[in-house]
């Protein structure tokens, strides 16, 4: 005996059904996809600064994310992806310090003072991150590469704080290394993690650097 037909219109309300939760599944599955991959992009970013990127691992990086290694893999096929993505959301979450504020301030070492603070409290605040970035790009040329933002942000800031001070030819030269040498992170690190000085008396030491390399005279 055959089974009696569906009316039109309980096959209308199925094949509505079926056309609104196509999308709806496409969307949630598009949205689990977008969070498996931020998993896995954020597991990178905390294994890169506790244990530093030459030491992180796809395993690693599965097991801190919640996922397989075939996950991990199908989101970020090569190392390139998967450090390039961390150093994209790494610098989303934690920006440097903008130094369009600073070049409001026209005296040049209340500028530069100004900088140092903020430039060294955003070294406190990634230090172990920073830290092990700059480790490894001494052995890493892919880490080295995707530092050279970071290098170009600091010649830039360089170039603004030595606007103004109105020194020329070796002096000058002398500016710019005292300048360059209070933005590094090495330097911030020296001065109070091993000499114990705090943010501002730091930034006030580097900032009497630069003041005394513009009256050298030979």
């Amino acid at each position: 005996m055959r089974s009696p037909r569906p009316s039109t219109g309980h096959t209308t309300v199925l094949l509505y059904e079926i056309v609104e939760r196509g999308p709806y599944r496409l969307k949630a599955r598009a949205e689990r996809q977008t969070q498996t991959r931020l998993r896995i992009t954020e597991a990178t970013v905390e294994l890169h600064a506790t244990v530093g990127p030459a030491r992180t691992t796809v395993t690693a990086v599965a097991q801190r994310a919640g996922v397989d290694r075939l996950t991990v893999y199908r989101h970020f096929p090569t190392q390139r992806d998967l450090f390039t993505a961390c150093s994209a959301h790494a610098q989303e979450l934690h920006p440097p310090p903008d130094p369009t504020a600073w070049a409001s301030v026209a005296v040049p070492d209340r500028r530069l003072e100004l900088a140092l603070r903020e430039l060294y409290a955003f070294y406190a605040a990634n230090e172990g991150l920073l830290a092990n970035v700059l480790r490894d790009s001494e052995t890493m040329p892919l880490v080295r590469e995707l530092s050279a933002p970071r290098r170009a942000y600091i010649e830039d800031v360089r170039s603004l704080l030595a606007h103004g001070w109105k020194v020329r030819g070796r002096r000058r030269a002398l500016l710019l290394a005292a300048i360059g040498h209070a933005l590094e992170f090495s330097t911030w690190r020296s001065l109070e993690r091993l000499r114990g000085l705090t943010a501002g008396e730091a930034a006030q030491l580097m900032t009497a650097a630069a003041r005394c390399a513009v009256t050298v005279s030979g």
